[in-house]
């Protein structure tokens, strides 16, 4: 059976090693997703702003979709939410991602052999991907709030895994799960935040289990290229 390590943050996404999964549940990898399943063809995630813009001039009709402190990027086409992302819009097109978070993960993870992401909305479909693979060593990686403060989601997410790779009971998931609204995603229930954080993507982004696949971090020469695979 596979070691399996939780680490945290950016810090512990540069210590991952092995097959390593990235875990951001609000919003990023939530985000990507759903994105898949609008059929977009695929995702590049991006460390920087200003990277994206640059890769943007070079892949005409690519989408711009980020966040920086959970607002939108500036002139980018739309911001880190599920809820308000147009399907028809991003639809069969390549998709330039960038957050504080989530991606920050993956281009920090040097030490990886393989990198996955994983959110709630496929952890079934990534702890099925783990036990295939049968790798030595795996890390789960909570990627908290901006890389640098723990996420209750995140960390729920990673034990939820763990268990369902491991085969052991989590008897109090799903009242763990619907805790979040009070503990870990307060701000999508302020009505003052509803333009950043729409109440809508909570309830998306913890549907748990919903999509059969897991998407996979691969490089080419224009840097870090994803694509689903599906597993269940």
């Amino acid at each position: 059976m596979s070691k399996v390590n939780i680490l945290h943050l950016i810090e512990g996404s540069k210590q991952a090693e092995g097959l390593t999964v990235i875990i951001d549940v609000f919003r990023a990898i939530s985000l990507e997703c759903y994105l898949y399943d609008m059929g977009v063809a695929e995702i590049r995630p991006i460390g920087s702003v200003e990277d994206a813009f640059a890769l943007h001039k070079k892949l005409p009709g690519s989408v711009l979709i980020g966040e920086r402190h959970g607002k939108k990027c500036d002139g980018f086409d739309f911001g880190n939410s599920p809820s308000t992302v147009l399907p028809e819009v991003v639809k069969g097109k390549t998709i330039l991602h960038t957050t504080s978070a989530g991606t920050q993960g993956i281009v920090n993870a040097t030490k990886a052999t393989e990198i996955i992401t994983g959110s709630l909305v496929n952890a079934k479909a990534v702890a099925e991907y783990i036990k295939k693979k049968n790798s030595e060593t795996v890390s789960l990686v909570c990627m908290g709030n901006e890389g640098v403060r723990p996420a209750a989601e995140d960390e729920l997410c990673a034990e939820y895994i763990k268990s369902l790779v491991e085969g052991t009971e989590f008897p109090d998931f799903e009242s763990r799960v619907a805790d979040l609204q009070r503990h870990g995603g307060e701000h999508f229930f302020d009505e003052n935040r509803q333009e950043i954080y729409p109440k809508k993507d909570f309830f998306m982004c913890i549907q748990y289990d919903k999509f059969p696949f897991v998407i996979k971090i691969n490089k080419d020469e224009q840097g870090f290229i994803t694509r689903r695979e599906d597993v269940l």
